[in-house]
């Protein structure tokens, strides 16, 4: 009987957890990829030359947070009505933007980084953000809510009830182990370069395999805030 209910069941039905989870993955593996191409492609239009730099938000894999939690935001607040498509594209783009905003301001807060700086860019908000790269926010949230989603989540749906439960579980952890490590190393970069000597096993342990060349190496286009004595 319960082998039979399993078979009429379906993996991540309607806008769950599970479903939730596996739009953020996608988000977080294509910004990744998208930075790096659109970095390389700048690069290249300039210097003329073909350069592979690393984007991402965590030390280990192709994973960008940022794109992800955008993508789980948009889906969550766009993608259970239906609504014009320049709805879509401006609340997008309201969303987009001032999730952009939000995460540089934390970011410089709590970890006295910055991964990207648009103060010279055109109708740029303090830097953080611009109505250019909104408006790029609001289409990408077209095209997440018509196309991708859709797809995405047949896809995701179409797994088997066991297996997409327990490979969940395992990406679940595997990104848990990383997010820990990456920005528990953040966290130790900051309290090193206000001064603070490693106190505990953990801080020895952060300093002695994730320097400040480890990370450089990780996050390219991440800057130091220095702190003014």
């Amino acid at each position: 009987m319960t082998n039979v209910v399993e078979k009429d069941q379906k993996f991540a039905t309607g806008m769950c957890f599970y479903k939730l989870f596996w739009i953020f993955l996608f988000g977080c593996i294509f910004g990744a990829y998208y930075e790096q191409i659109l970095n390389m492609v700048i690069h290249y239009n300039y210097h003329h030359e073909i350069v592979w730099q690393l984007r991402r938000g965590v030390i280990y894999g192709p994973i960008s947070p940022i794109y992800g939690m955008g993508a789980v935001l948009l889906i969550w607040v766009l993608g259970r009505k239906k609504r014009p498509d320049w709805q879509t594209i401006l609340y997008g783009a309201l969303i987009g933007g001032g999730f952009e905003y939000l995460i540089s301001f934390l970011q410089e807060m709590f970890l006295g980084t910055v991964s990207w700086d648009y103060t010279d860019e055109f109708l740029n908000i303090n830097g953080r953000t611009t109505i250019p790269f909104a408006f790029v926010w609001g289409l990408l949230a077209l095209v997440l809510v018509k196309l991708i989603y859709p797809t995405l989540s047949n896809i995701v749906e179409s797994l088997p009830l066991k297996f997409g439960t327990w490979l969940t579980r395992i990406l679940i952890l595997l990104l848990a182990l990383d997010f820990t490590i990456s920005w528990g190393a953040l966290v130790r970069q900051l309290f090193r370069h206000n001064g603070y000597p490693p106190i505990t096993i953990i801080d020895e342990f952060f300093d002695k395999y994730y320097s400040d060349e480890v990370l450089k190496k990780s996050y390219t286009n991440m800057k130091v805030i220095e702190v003014k004595k």
